[in-house]
């Protein structure tokens, strides 16, 4: 664990170990960037012009666990709890500082049913969303990258709040 409490990726590990490994610090990371400040503030543009902020960060990630990993890797119908057909960009748009407990709850609650999905899985396996096959392989490495990049920008999300730098 580093100081922050965030899981130190293996640094001899197996391929799937390691991408795993990376994936659990850069969700470490968000959750990091959110802690201390209320519910307000998580739900408060803080860099113009972009309308982005932490809680809308989390409600998106959530969606993209559940899309990646539930929707690629089973058969089961996918539920987003925030974007419709009608509604696209819903897990950015429509927050409520009272939600914001309860869509933490269903952020972990995604990543630990993408957890449970992959668990067994090797790097290898092959999963289909829209007709489009994926490996776990690059499934992994995507979301390390979608993390990584909106990690970057809860920083500067976080720096403007309340001052707060950190990798």
């Amino acid at each position: 664990m580093d100081l922050n409490g965030r899981p130190d990726p293996p640094t001899e590990a197996g391929e799937k170990e390691t991408l795993v490994g990376f994936l659990d610090f850069q969700r470490a990371t968000l959750r990091w960037k959110c802690e201390g400040l209320t519910p307000e503030q998580l739900g408060t543009p803080s860099v113009d012009p972009s309308s982005m902020t932490l809680h809308g960060l989390i409600r998106h990630l959530t969606e993209n666990e559940l899309g990646w990993f539930v929707g690629t890797f089973t058969d089961e119908p996918v539920v987003y709890p925030y974007a419709t057909p009608e509604r696209p960009e819903g897990d950015w748009i429509g927050l409520d500082p009272k939600q914001y407990a309860t869509d933490l709850y269903r952020y972990d609650e995604a990543v630990e049913r993408a957890r449970g999905v992959i668990a067994d899985l090797d790097p290898d396996t092959v999963g289909e969303d829209d007709g489009r096959r994926f490996s776990l392989r690059w499934v992994l490495a995507h979301m390390i990258e979608e993390y990584a990049r909106h990690n970057g920008h809860a920083d500067l999300l976080r720096e403007r709040l309340d001052g707060s730098t950190g990798e």
